[in-house]
């Protein structure tokens, strides 16, 4: 897929793939002078350019790993939308222990094409997402690392299969049941 580019400064480096099959294209800092990122700092980085991105779909600033890894710069914000017309600036946090200093033409971040599925969220009065199989996963609400306790994923599961085939409300009386059991 073609997109249009413009250069905001005639000394923007155009972004550039590495390898044919490598997903995303390297971007480049566009500076007069020397950035200094000291250590639990941010930067935003001017690229020099502007993209024209088709309507469904958005480009997203991903971590370059040489920068991730060696200088320990992360990028933060990381969508740049379908009609955003303006010069795009990379948001790079400085996670490592000493200073770090970029360049202009330093690579510094990399850019991937995505599509884009336009979702609007309908708000539903009972807790019960999952009540339905819209997915494949069996997670439940468990987090930070709750899937290595083979109790929580049995519970779940037992929870996700007792409301299987209730209707609304049906699962509001399951709730409320559930709730003076506990």
């Amino acid at each position: 897929m073609m997109i249009e580019m413009f250069r905001t400064d005639q000394a923007a480096i155009a972004p550039s793939r590495s390898n044919p099959s490598d997903a995303g294209l390297d971007i480049y800092a566009c500076i007069e002078e020397p950035i200094g990122i000291s250590w639990g700092e941010c930067a935003i980085i001017p690229t020099g350019l502007k993209f024209g991105i088709p309507h469904g779909y958005m480009l997203e600033v991903k971590n370059r790993s040489s920068v991730a890894a060696k200088k320990g710069l992360v990028v933060g914000a990381c969508v740049i939308d379908s009609g955003y017309d303006g010069e795009v600036f990379i948001n790079l946090h400085n996670i490592g222990r000493e200073t770090q200093k970029i360049y202009h033409g330093d690579k510094i971040a990399q850019i991937v094409m995505l599509p884009v599925v336009h979702f609007y969220p309908k708000e539903i009065m009972i807790d019960a997402l999952y009540r339905h199989d819209i997915t494949m996963s069996k997670r439940g609400d468990g987090a930070l690392g709750s899937t290595d306790d083979p109790k929580e994923k049995e519970r779940q599961k037992q929870l996700r299969e007792s409301f299987r085939t209730l209707t609304e409300l049906g699962t509001y009386e399951h709730l409320r049941s559930l709730k003076q059991g506990e």
